[in-house]
């Protein structure tokens, strides 16, 4: 482990972050030098208020003021602070008696906001650990424990137009479970799904199990428009032998690199498909001073020294090799394991509602029609995903696309290609974002969505460390 080593500089950590093509970053706590370092990078920040600060700031509206205008207003616009996240699980770190110190918090720092005519660029929320939660499986059950409390800060993000951040863990979930769920669906690999049979979405992995749990409990409190955004993740690369034998470096890759391909498939969760998965992974450097067990030291995914922990590949194409904010996510794709008639029906989707122009794929004598489905298809889908991706389209339809790094052309069939920088304009009237749960269903993001869909879609964020309180 990385212990006693220096703490990386500012400069260093920034370096290291631009190398890495990271654009998105959550801070714990209100780091003056590192937001200075973060100036003029472009890197989008979420900076937390401590839990120690909460209740100062429910207390003290001036003070709440006084902190936004010295963090956020004078550091921007060229450290582009997008987000405040009012302290970490305070729900379930802090006693029961101080939980409502939290929304009038939040309240005193929007409200500073609305003053700077900041309110529409930075939102604030507050990061809750999924133990705020009961009967999170099957996700259809899932409530929230602490209800008067969750409703007010569910009333709170809805009437600003945020969104709510949780902190999900199936490392966790995985341990506590005793073996009831294998370790192949905590680590997003292939094989294994488990039904809900009250509502049968299906879920291939325990993350987007436990982000609908999420989206059933705010239902549940008659709070349905609200999007998440996973405020940690991750999986630790080392732990005791006999506790946590799970907690190895092959079990960190395989997590963090196959979650990064699951967020870059653009699509949300089985009941929330049209809602990109958000998700920061936690974290950049190890807490060699964390106390508790082995594991709790071991979750960076970088050593102090910049040095990677184990490979985090960003590029598209297999598990493990995904391309992250590249001016090119990929082309999309028929998934291999993909039935004819789940393709077909993707086909119809795309070429009808999705209003794809799809003329070279309507007989034999075209050049993309190919010698099967599957390569009508592939064509299909890039085409509608390529011209609508910039406007909330994803690569998913009903799960029978993924995105790759290989280009699919053959022969005179030519698979297109739409650059960042040459992103066409949406249009006037745009179709739906793609079929979700039966195929050619279709569905659109809620104009709510907006915001978090064009910020967040199909970016993988990492977390930079620091002292947690």
């Amino acid at each position: 482990m990385d212990i006693k080593r220096p703490r990386p500089s500012a400069a260093k950590v920034v370096a290291l972050l631009k190398a890495h093509q990271i654009n998105h970053v959550r801070l714990y706590y209100a780091d003056v030098k590192l937001l200075r370092a973060l100036s003029l990078t472009g890197i989008q920040v979420v900076v937390g208020v401590t839990n120690d600060e909460v209740k100062y700031f429910a207390n003290y509206p001036s003070k709440a003021a006084r902190w936004v205008k010295e963090i956020v207003v004078e550091l921007s616009p060229a450290t582009n602070i997008t987000a405040i996240a009012v302290g970490n699980e305070f729900l379930t770190m802090l006693p029961k008696n101080e939980s409502r110190f939290l929304v009038p918090a939040m309240n005193n720092l929007h409200k500073a906001l609305v003053a700077a005519k900041l309110s529409q660029k930075v939102k604030v929320s507050a990061p809750q650990t999924t133990e705020v939660m009961v009967g999170t499986f099957p996700p259809s059950t899932a409530k929230f424990s602490r209800e008067s409390t969750l409703r007010r800060l569910l009333q709170f993000l809805k009437n600003t137009d945020s969104f709510y951040m949780v902190n999900a863990y199936p490392y966790r979930q995985y341990v506590d479970s005793g073996g009831v769920f294998p370790i192949e669906y905590a680590l997003f690999q292939p094989g294994q799904k488990i039904t809900d049979s009250n509502t049968d979405f299906q879920y291939e992995n325990m993350l987007d199990s436990l982000i609908d749990a999420t989206y059933f409990a705010m239902s549940a409190l008659e709070f349905r428009h609200i999007p998440v955004v996973v405020s940690e993740t991750g999986w630790p690369w080392a732990g005791d032998n006999e506790t946590e034998s799970q907690a190895t470096v092959k079990n960190a890759e395989a997590y963090n690199n196959n979650l990064i391909q699951r967020v870059l498939n653009g699509s949300g969760p089985p009941s929330r498909k049209e809602i990109p998965m958000n998700v920061y992974i936690y974290e950049m450097y190890n807490e060699d001073d964390m106390p508790g067990p082995v594991s709790e030291r071991s979750w960076g995914a970088f050593f102090s020294d910049g040095s990677p922990v184990y490979p985090l590949n960003f590029t598209t194409g297999s598990p493990g090799k995904v391309r992250v904010n590249s001016s090119f996510p990929g082309f999309c794709v028929a998934r291999a394991e993909a039935k004819d008639q789940g393709l077909q029906g993707g086909i119809d989707w795309a070429c009808g509602p999705g209003e794809t122009n799809c003329s070279a794929i309507e007989s034999p004598r075209n050049p993309c029609y190919g010698d099967s489905v599957k390569n009508r298809a592939s064509f299909a889908f890039n085409e509608y995903f390529q011209r609508m991706r910039f406007c909330g389209g994803n690569c998913d339809f009903s799960g029978t696309a993924n995105l790759t790094d290989i280009d699919p052309s053959y022969g005179s069939c030519r698979f297109t290609q739409i650059l960042n920088s040459t992103r066409p304009a949406c249009p006037s009237t745009s179709p739906p974002s793609g079929p979700a749960g039966e195929i050619g269903k279709a569905s659109r993001i809620q104009s709510s969505f907006g915001r978090v869909a064009t910020t967040f879609v199909a970016l993988v964020f990492l977390e930079v460390w620091t002292s947690r309180y």
